[in-house]
């Protein structure tokens, strides 16, 4: 049986006129001028796509792809300029912040103008309203003007009025990167009881982790058209490619990585432009990439597969034993992993200079879902003294996507067996 069509987003545009100044941007509403003082700007172009009942659809792109606009769009806070929305069902919409709050209101008399706007009389809202204020958890903040508010008490009362309503149809824009990690993790709590229920989440997010496990199916936006439609991995590794500024190529179910050239590993590799490098440099890491399981050049690896780390060292002087090293850290800078030569008895005896080793570091990715930072060292011996000859600190991120997170950094893949 075919599942119901809850949104219908039918071959939309959204257009704004771009002025090089104010005046003619006067002249034109007046009616001065007959030639066109204005460039044309897509915000979104022939984007065409449908929900259906009960999935949870996560939309991604970079920064100007769209993705806010369209959910403008589909919630009714913007008209499109061509092309038609078609929603079937009550939707609660948590946009950016602030939005349908008045600031100069407590936050009690905003729970119920939030609720009047969406159609629920006093006595509806009285009904919910003590689970309302137990999903916030705001104290007696809820009296004062929400102007007053942080950031995070904010998003807290405006998705516990989001959350709360018994909508069908539930869509999120980023809203919730504000609150703390306790009241995240409260919060998808809630998308999973919703997605038991069979209701419908629309969800925007840079947190790829949560995109990978909490949605069936990701759109890709990009420069204002849908790009693609598919799996989250497949959708997050096309994704990557954006960041650096290459085009896609669909290929099946995925999207194949640009191969950096053997004199360019990091053609292709997101790289962080503000490397801290420092070292005397006798032994230089001149290349480096990572490979996801199927050989390609990725910054995002999928929990529970086999990746590598290559680096490409040159000596400028004849080392005794270098060590080659790389380190995980997460975003706050706490080192959470790595490994080195020494470490791994696999040891470079006495290169010469002018030479070049290539040290390839293959393992399982067991780290859980996240955002982290990788650094590689080259150390060693010169003359019976330890030496550091080069290191980069945070050279490049790697996003870890998955689909389950247990406790701590590590998960300790535990197979586990129940007997009555």
């Amino acid at each position: 049986m075919e599942k119901k069509k809850v949104i219908q987003v039918q071959h939309v545009s959204k257009m704004y006129k771009l002025y090089d100044k104010p005046s003619d941007r006067l002249r034109e509403a007046l009616g001065l001028s007959r030639k066109k003082r204005y460039r044309e700007h897509y915000a979104l172009n022939d984007v065409d796509f449908h929900i259906e009942e009960g999935e949870c659809v996560g939309i991604i792109g970079v920064n100007g792809s769209g993705k806010s606009t369209i959910l403008k769009i589909i919630t009714g806070v913007l008209s499109p300029t061509a092309g038609e929305v078609k929603v079937d069902g009550r939707i609660s919409a948590l946009l950016e912040l602030g939005a349908g709050f008045n600031m100069e209101y407590s936050g009690l008399e905003n729970v119920y103008l939030n609720g009047t706007m969406i159609g629920f009389s006093k006595e509806e809202i009285d009904a919910r309203l003590q689970d309302i204020l137990a999903f916030a958890d705001i104290g007696d903040y809820i009296y004062q003007p929400v102007k007053m508010y942080s950031s995070g008490m904010f998003v807290r009362l405006a998705f516990a009025v989001a959350i709360n309503i018994d909508p069908e149809i539930l869509i999120v824009d980023e809203a919730l990167s504000v609150g703390d990690v306790f009241f995240q993790a409260k919060c998808y709590h809630k998308f999973e009881e919703f997605k038991a229920q069979g209701k419908t989440i629309l969800f925007v997010s840079h947190d790829l982790s949560s995109i990978s496990k909490y949605c069936d199916r990701v759109i890709l936006l990009h420069k204002g058209k849908m790009l693609d439609e598919g799996t989250p991995k497949a959708m997050v590794d096309m994704y990557k490619q954006l960041l650096v500024h290459q085009d896609p190529v669909k290929q099946g179910e995925g999207a194949v990585q640009s191969q950096g050239t053997e004199e360019n590993w990091r053609e292709g590799f997101q790289v962080n432009p503000d490397t801290l490098e420092y070292g005397e440099k006798q032994a230089e890491i001149v290349d480096f990439v990572v490979l996801d399981e199927k050989g390609r050049q990725s910054n995002t690896i999928e929990k529970g597969t086999t990746f590598q780390i290559k680096m490409r060292v040159r000596f400028h002087e004849d080392i005794q034993e270098p060590i080659l090293a790389y380190t995980f850290k997460n975003i706050q800078g706490t080192e959470i992993t790595g490994t080195n030569t020494m470490y791994e008895k696999a040891s470079v005896e006495h290169p010469q200079a002018g030479r070049e080793c290539v040290v390839t570091f293959e393992q399982p990715m067991d780290l859980q879902g996240g955002e982290y930072l990788l650094s590689f060292g080259c150390t060693g011996y010169r003359n019976g003294e330890f030496t550091v000859f080069h290191r980069l600190y945070d050279a490049c991120n790697i996003t870890v996507v998955s689909a389950k997170n247990t406790v701590g950094f590590y998960d300790m893949n535990s197979k586990v067996t129940i007997t009555e």
